[in-house]
C-alpha cells in the first residue's frame, strides 16, 4: 500500500476503488489458474460449430472491453466481427437471421435489461450466445447458451477497475481457445501487473499536472485503442473531467484542429504495429506544441513531454491493453483525489445502470 492509498478499512475518499484497483494482480491469476479451463473447454465447443460471423454487446467499461475483443476476433481470427445497436431489437423489434453467428455480450452484473432482452432475441434469430460476465447467477447469463465468469469478485466501487482487466483477459483467453492455443503468454501479467501498481508515486507527480485541467484528449490505434476510450471513461466518471478518446487517424480527420498548447493529450503507444501506426499522429502532436504524455514503451516516452513506462519487452502487442490502463486508472483516483472529489461514488450513476 502506497503512501497516498487509503487504508480500504477507514472511511477516507476513495479507499474501495483503491482496493480494488489494487486486487488486479490476483485478479489475473485467479482467473489464469482457476478460469482459463472452463473457458478453453468452452472455446472449443464453439469452435466445433464453426460460427461464420461475430457480433459483440455490451454497455459502458464493458463495450472497451467488447471492442478489445473486436480487434482480437479480426486480427487474429480473420473473422468479422462487429459492434451492435441493440436498441435496433429492444427499441425497433428487428430480426435480423443470425444463423452461425456468434453473439458475445459482455456484461459485468449481467443485469441490465437491453443486454439480456437482445441476447434473448439473438439466440431466437439463431444465434451461438456467449455471455461474459462477473455474475454467473445473473439474467444474462441464464439467457446464454454458454457462459464466461470473469472471477472478479464482487466489485463495489462504481468506476470498474477489476473487472475490466478480468474481463480482457478472459476474452483474449477465449479467443486464444477458439484459434487452438492456449494462452500461455498472459502468464506474465499479475507479476507485472504487481509491478506498476507499485510505482503509484510516479502516476502521483504525473496527476498534478492535471488536477486543473478543463480538458483532456486521450488518443491511440489498434489494440491501444480501447484502453484510450477506457480511460476516459475513468476520468469523466471520477474526476468530472471531460475526456476526450480518438482513435489516432481519426484524431487526423478534423479533432486534431483543436489540440493546443494547455490542453493535454495522452498517447497510449503499445508496442507493435499500432505504435508504428500511431507515430505519425504523435509528431503532429508535437509540431503543434500539445503537452503530450506517452503511455508506453521506454523509446516513446523519451520523445514526450512526459509519460510512464510500460514493461512491454516479451509482452504480445495484444497482451499490453491489460498492463496499459493499469496507470491510466491510477491516474484516474489521484487526479480526482487532488481535485477534492470522491472517486467511489461519482455523482448521479448507480453501479448497476439498467437501459432498455
Amino acid at each position: 500500500m502506497t503512501a497516498s492509498t487509503p487504508d480500504p478499512h477507514s472511511d477516507v475518499p476513495g479507499r474501495i476503488m483503491a482496493r480494488e484497483t489494487a486486487e488486479q494482480p490476483a485478479v489475473l491469476r485467479r482467473l489464469l489458474e482457476q478460469g482459463a479451463p472452463a473457458i478453453r473447454r468452452v472455446a472449443e465447443q464453439i469452435a466445433a460449430r464453426g460460427p461464420r460471423f461475430v457480433l459483440l454487446a455490451a454497455r459502458g467499461t464493458s463495450d472497451n472491453a467488447a471492442l478489445y475483443a473486436k480487434y482480437l476476433i479480426e486480427i487474429r481470427l480473420g473473422l468479422p466481427c462487429g459492434l451492435t445497436s441493440m436498441s435496433t431489437t429492444t427499441a425497433y423489434g428487428a430480426r435480423p437471421d443470425l444463423t452461425d453467428v456468434l453473439v458475445i455480450t459482455v456484461s459485468q452484473s449481467g443485469g441490465s435489461p437491453d443486454l439480456v432482452a437482445s441476447t434473448r432475441a439473438a439466440r431466437e434469430a439463431g444465434a451461438l450466445t456467449l455471455a461474459v460476465t462477473n455474475n454467473p447467477d445473473s439474467p444474462l447469463a441464464a439467457v446464454s447458451e454458454y457462459h464466461v465468469d470473469i472471477l472478479a469478485g464482487p466489485e463495489k466501487a462504481l468506476p470498474a477497475t477489476k473487472t475490466y482487466t478480468a474481463s480482457v483477459l478472459a476474452l483474449y483467453l477465449f479467443v486464444e481457445g477458439l484459434r487452438g492455443g492456449d494462452g500461455a503468454a498472459a502468464q506474465v501479467l499479475p507479476d507485472l501487473a504487481e509491478g506498476l501498481l507499485a510505482r503509484q508515486g510516479e502516476i502521483r507527480a504525473l496527476a498534478a499536472r492535471y488536477r486543473f485541467a478543463e480538458r483532456m484528449v486521450i488518443t491511440s490505434r489498434g489494440y491501444g485503442y480501447p484502453t484510450a476510450k477506457e480511460a476516459a471513461l475513468k476520468l469523466m466518471e471520477t474526476s468530472y473531467i471531460p475526456a476526450l478518446s480518438y482513435s489516432g487517424a481519426d484524431l487526423l480527420h478534423g479533432p486534431l484542429a483543436m489540440v493546443d498548447n494547455v490542453s493535454p493529450v495522452i498517447a497510449v503507444v503499445t508496442d507493435g504495429k499500432g505504435g508504428e501506426a500511431l507515430q505519425p499522429v504523435l509528431d503532429r502532436l508535437r509540431g503543434r506544441g500539445a503537452d503530450l504524455v506517452v503511455i508506453g514503451p521506454a523509446n516513446r516516452v523519451e520523445r514526450a513531454s512526459a509519460g510512464f513506462v510500460l514493461p512491454t519487452e516479451g509482452v504480445p502487442e495484444e497482451l499490453q491493453p491489460v498492463l496499459e490502463i493499469i496507470p491510466l486508472q491510477l491516474l484516474a483516483y489521484e487526479v480526482t483525489i487532488a481535485r477534492g472529489q470522491d472517486p467511489d461514488a461519482p455523482r448521479a450513476l448507480a453501479k448497476v445502470t439498467e437501459t432498455r
